[in-house]
């Protein structure tokens, strides 16, 4: 005869009890099986995609008013935008007496900036006209004295995701098609100093080089570098042209252009065209080594800053980019030249909901199409990284939880948080399968073949964050060390309840990134370097 469990004899209502304490641990454990099933998945690529762009169910909704508004704005007789712009650095300079920082007005190459506190800022110049869906071109010096004391507009864009991560970045400025600006700083006694020029991330979709959270004062003054911000077409509007237009990498192409500038003018500002160093965040990064492959770029620059680059996106799209290709034709019709902005912006939340079923490479819906002008096709790459590495110094990394944002985006890590501590050690192997395997391990294998071809070349892993900071050292959080100053971050979740920055680790990234601008690798400390406050 089978024996009893010792429970059976304590009473029905026990045996209740039991039995739904066995249900809600099996809903529980099945529900962790298929957690860790995810984060197996992550690690081997099947069922990961990382989120940087604005979600699907902007698909159907309609274009914010506060887009409308920032069309409206550009088109004003001001059409480079109303906001005020801080005529006060963040420290006086040493001809201020009692704190008073004295701002004047001077002209340089025909643009009139702003000298303050021992730093000359132009703001907003133009580096390129285009009409629509075509190849910019340079911009033609006109009669009239330009207005660099103002900042320039974005391009047109839906909001971003990263705004519950940087907070808003571009809230402050107007929204033009016409959008082909580059803003400078540079000490005002700068003579042949090294340059370096700053490509915005946002998945090319969103952001803009004059955001406030993107000045470069403080980095261009202790530095003694002078920097440059550049803003390039987004979206449809740069990397996704419709069926019957035979123009693609329109943004890649405007960020050429606008290297073109400053080989040609960044001397009047005191820096050297000679001694040029490109970097890039995101977005930003991957466009660092898309400038490196193409072959129109050589000679414009030396050296290179990868941050954060989503590397393992960069191929295989293909069949995504045909389909979105489709998708947007459609939407535009026959008229996609004179299509409204709000209709183009419509568009292209139908294009990233058609990416969504394209896995990985569906998080970066927009991205330099390889095999297109002036990209090499895929097959050619790594020849062409062989020709490269020699000639140009390269720094690449990435942050050590990158991925944690993106992943605190899909849905199922919100039942995360009725696992308690077990449901954290989820998130935290999630979060780490996915910084390595979308960042980390491309950015080292990218460092491998450099040295391999007898490139110089150096990496680096960013670890600080605040404590309680939601994401860890995510994505972005190496930008508050290097741009503005700690009030322009103030509204950035990442930073924590307290929006604290470790004013020491900040001077400490800057010092790296401006040094290796003067002096390249030679002037790093370790060609494998680790930042963090311990």
């Amino acid at each position: 005869m089978t024996r009893k469990p010792s429970w059976v004899g304590c009473g029905r209502r026990r045996s209740m009890l039991v039995k739904e304490s066995h249900h809600s641990l099996w809903i529980r454990c099945t529900l962790v099986c298929r957690l860790v099933s995810w984060a197996v998945g992550i690690a081997g690529g099947t069922r990961w995609r990382l989120v940087l762009a604005p979600g699907a169910s902007d698909r159907s909704r309609p274009v914010a008013s506060a887009v409308r508004d920032r069309l409206r704005r550009a088109a004003d007789d001001h059409q480079h935008s109303r906001v005020s712009d801080r005529t006060v650095a963040a420290q006086p300079g040493p001809a201020a007496p009692h704190g008073v920082v004295v701002v004047t007005e001077r002209t340089v190459q025909g643009i009139k900036v702003v000298e303050a506190a021992g730093l000359i800022r132009a703001r907003g110049v133009r580096y390129g006209t285009a009409r629509r869906f075509a190849p910019a071109e340079p911009a033609c010096p006109g009669q009239e004295l330009a207005d660099g004391t103002r900042r320039g507009p974005a391009c047109p864009q839906l909001p971003s995701r990263l705004d519950m991560v940087n907070g808003p970045v571009v809230d402050e400025l107007a929204f033009d098609e016409d959008c082909l600006v580059l803003s400078v700083a540079a000490p005002a006694d700068a003579d042949g100093l090294p340059v370096m020029v700053w490509f915005h991330g946002g998945a090319y979709m969103t952001g803009s080089g004059e955001a406030v959270k993107y000045d470069t004062d403080v980095l261009a003054r202790e530095g003694h570098v002078v920097v440059v911000n550049v803003s390039y077409r987004l979206g449809i509007f740069g990397y996704l042209t419709p069926d019957g237009i035979d123009e693609d990498n329109l943004g890649l192409r405007d960020q050429i252009l606008a290297l073109r500038w400053v080989r040609d003018n960044i001397a009047k500002f005191g820096g050297a065209p000679g001694r040029v160093t490109i970097f890039g965040q995101s977005a930003g990064g991957d466009s660092v080594l898309s400038l490196m492959l193409c072959t129109e770029t050589e000679g414009l620059f030396q050296r290179a800053i990868m941050q954060s680059a989503p590397l393992a996106v960069r191929d295989g799209r293909e069949m995504m980019t045909a389909s979105q290709r489709s998708v947007v034709t459609d939407a535009l019709g026959r008229t996609p030249r004179t299509a409204s902005v709000e209709r183009i912006l419509s568009a292209q939340a139908a294009a990233i909901h058609a990416a969504a079923s394209f896995g990985a490479v569906s998080g970066l819906p927009f991205a330099p199409i390889l095999g297109r002008a002036p990209l090499p096709d895929a097959a050619a790459v790594p020849a062409r990284i062989a020709e490269i590495a020699p000639r140009i110094e390269l720094l690449i990394g990435y942050t050590k939880n990158d991925a944690a944002p993106f992943v605190a985006m899909r849905p199922a890590s919100h039942s995360l948080g009725r696992l308690g501590v077990l449901g954290k050690i989820i998130l935290r192997i999630i979060t780490g399968a996915a910084t390595r395997k979308i960042f980390g391990r491309p950015a080292r294998r990218l460092a491998d073949d450099w040295a391999r071809h007898g490139g110089q070349v150096a990496t680096y892993r960013f670890d600080w964050a605040p404590e309680d900071a939601p994401f860890g050292a995510c994505h972005c959080i190496d930008l508050p060390n290097l741009f503005g100053v700690p009030a322009d971050w103030a509204d950035a979740p990442m930073l924590g309840p307290t929006r604290a920055i470790d004013a020491e680790l900040a001077t400490r990234v800057r010092r790296c990134w401006t040094g290796f601008a003067h002096d390249g690798i030679t002037v790093l400390k370790s060609r494998t370097l680790r930042f963090d406050v311990k």
